[in-house]
């Protein structure tokens, strides 16, 4: 019985294939199954050769990895894509990985974590290099960073703080009550919060004004 992880490469450079061929071809639990020049290919030859792990490439022409990898996870959910990459910037790793794509890794990877990475991938378990596990953490704190507030939302939540109602704000500010309420929406809105006290107490807790 064959037990070898069935591997294919996708990537648009011959001479990176030959390396990831000649590299797959020392572990006697990887097997390469076939190769594709660019997502198009490699979408199409995913279905024929059923791999348990793809290692795709992301910038390529005719169709790029991102695409690809999420026309392979649609028709093939069980295959499992480790992006092997040149590139770290921040939009690519979370366009990849919400793709489908179970691993990131850069292509300066060493034999030992690329094998390491493509067995974690065929038992369903993620790897990710050190720049996009970086890249994910500041994704997730601009995430749960509010949208910051315009100089006027900031007064206007300062006066909300000092506990004056929204016809004080007005007259404070010399503006329209209606020029008020449009300000507190934004600021609730931003802020995440549904009522004024809720947003007066995050900007207490937050030092925000």
């Amino acid at each position: 019985m064959n037990n070898k992880i069935r591997v294919m490469l996708v990537d648009d450079h011959a001479v990176v294939r030959s390396g990831l061929s000649a590299f797959l071809s020392v572990n006697s639990d990887l097997e390469l199954v076939g190769e594709a020049e660019n997502g198009q290919q490699a979408v199409a030859r995913a279905g024929l050769l059923q791999p348990d792990v793809i290692l795709m490439d992301l910038m390529m022409p005719v169709m790029d990895g991102i695409a690809a990898t999420q026309a392979i996870k649609r028709q093939h959910p069980a295959i499992q894509i480790v992006a092997l990459t040149s590139f770290q910037e921040d939009e690519l790793v979370q366009n990849a990985l919400r793709a489908g794509a179970i691993g990131y890794l850069m292509k300066n990877v060493t034999a030992r974590e690329l094998a390491a990475a493509i067995r974690s991938a065929k038992a369903g378990k993620m790897t990710l290099s050190s720049e996009a596990a970086q890249a994910l953490v500041r994704a997730n704190q601009q995430a749960q960073e509010p949208e910051s507030l315009t100089e006027r939302e900031r007064e206007v939540l300062k006066l909300m703080v000092e506990g004056l109602n929204n016809a004080e704000i007005a007259e404070r500010l010399v503006v329209s009550l209606s020029t008020v309420k449009y300000h507190i929406s934004n600021i609730l809105g931003k802020l995440g919060v549904d009522n004024r006290v809720s947003a007066v107490t995050l900007a207490i807790q937050r030092r925000m004004v």
